[in-house]
């Protein structure tokens, strides 16, 4: 059985979820279900943001990272190879390891260089290399929620392109949509001035955060009034 560790990688913490709710949500949740939980806790963290009440934001926000890494699960996209492709410590739009965007303003993406050896071997490293990239005093906890906004809503389109076509094309841009989604979340986190591994073992040192049982053996009906 898996167990949560504060040193894993995010392909360790997606299997991490997958052993604790792969099962039940495969069994009680359609995948609009799983985006819509997806979105109902990222809203609820931005609500927490515009109330500045950073405990919420930082529990609404674990909550939404375990419903999107179960519906990467069910998808079989590999979040991590897909966010370390678009963001090989530099960011994927000037290019730079710390984003001059601002003053280079380029209208797309560019092509980056990947080297392997700077490949980050923990979430928590993950989390650095954005705040290398995307420093926090640059931007405001409010602005940072903005783009996770933006992300998610790119995400959701993304998502129901994607089962409209079943084209591969459009699984890779739901792939691209997923790996930008969850940089903002490493920034959102910065932005906190909040350790995402140390938050994670907090809620999933003993598998589900509320039953404490893998697989999860919360009810339907709970899971659906959570609050």
């Amino acid at each position: 059985m898996v167990k949560f560790d504060s040193g894993m990688n995010i392909k360790q913490l997606q299997d991490f979820i997958g052993a604790v709710y792969l099962v039940p949500n495969n069994r009680n949740f359609e995948f609009g279900e799983m985006l819509d939980n997806v979105s109902r806790f990222t809203m609820r963290a931005l609500k927490g943001i515009r109330k500045k009440d950073n405990e919420n934001v930082t529990k609404n926000m674990v909550i939404s990272l375990s419903w999107f890494l179960s519906m990467l699960n069910r998808l079989y996209i590999d979040v991590e190879e897909e966010l370390w492709m678009r963001f090989p410590f530099v960011c994927s739009y000037c290019n730079s390891e710390s984003c001059v965007c601002a003053l280079k303003r380029p209208l797309n993406r560019q092509k980056v260089i990947i080297d392997e050896s700077k490949r980050p071997k923990t979430v928590r490293a993950f989390q650095e290399m954005f705040e290398k990239i995307y420093p926090a005093p640059k931007r405001t906890l409010e602005h940072a929620g903005v783009h996770l906004a933006e992300e998610l809503g790119e995400f959701s389109e993304a998502f129901w392109i994607y089962r409209a076509s079943k084209s591969k094309g459009d699984f890779e841009q739901l792939s691209l949509e997923a790996a930008d989604f969850l940089s903002c979340f490493m920034v959102v986190f910065n932005s906190l001035n909040v350790d995402l591994a140390s938050e994670l073992s907090k809620y999933y040192f003993d598998n589900c955060h509320v039953c404490h049982k893998a697989p999860c053996e919360c009810t339907y009906e709970y899971i659906k009034s959570f609050k």
